[in-house]
């Protein structure tokens, strides 16, 4: 995730960052060459997101898996402490927020979101009415899609990373 994050920040500067280019080019001295390592990756980042204001948007933080999820807010820490006008929007469940909150050095506001079920009807509905094959499905069917599905959405929650010392812009 954090490759695919440097590679579209980059894309937007316009010019690589020399940090980058030299860090890539020392990639290629070891035999056969290999990816940059994870902490070479929070570097460049570092590098490139100090070079203007940079927001990187991460949704569904609680489908990363746990392990992956500890070292992905662990690197977004480190390059908020060297990129203070960085900011990260996430979403995710509310389950991960204490591990956000305390991963990212208290630089958050949260934000619950939750869901209208009326909405969620109105959705289900409009997407059933889309079904290219409408007799695959009979009543009986339609009416668990439309009961179980709203049931199982659970609150959603946003989190806005901020600068520790100042107030949310």
């Amino acid at each position: 995730m954090l490759g695919a994050l440097l590679k579209q920040l980059v894309a937007g500067l316009g010019e690589v960052p020399g940090e980058i280019t030299q860090a890539y080019e020392e990639q290629k001295n070891f035999i056969g060459g290999r990816r940059p390592r994870q902490t070479d990756i929070v570097r460049m980042l570092q590098a490139a997101s100090s070079k203007k204001r940079t927001f990187i948007c991460i949704d569904a933080l609680d489908e990363c898996v746990p392990e992956h999820r500890v070292k992905l807010l662990g690197s977004l820490n480190q390059i908020l402490q060297e990129s203070p006008a960085t900011r990260i929007f996430m979403t995710g469940r509310p389950h991960i927020r204490p591990e956000a909150e305390r991963r990212l050095a208290g630089r958050v506001t949260s934000l619950s979101i939750s869901t209208k079920t009326d909405d969620i009807i109105r959705y289900l509905r409009s997407r059933l009415e889309e079904d290219t094959n409408p007799d695959a499905m009979d009543s009986s069917l339609e009416a668990d899609i439309l009961k179980k599905i709203p049931e199982d959405v659970s609150e959603m929650y946003v989190e806005i990373t901020r600068e520790a010392t100042s107030p949310m812009r």
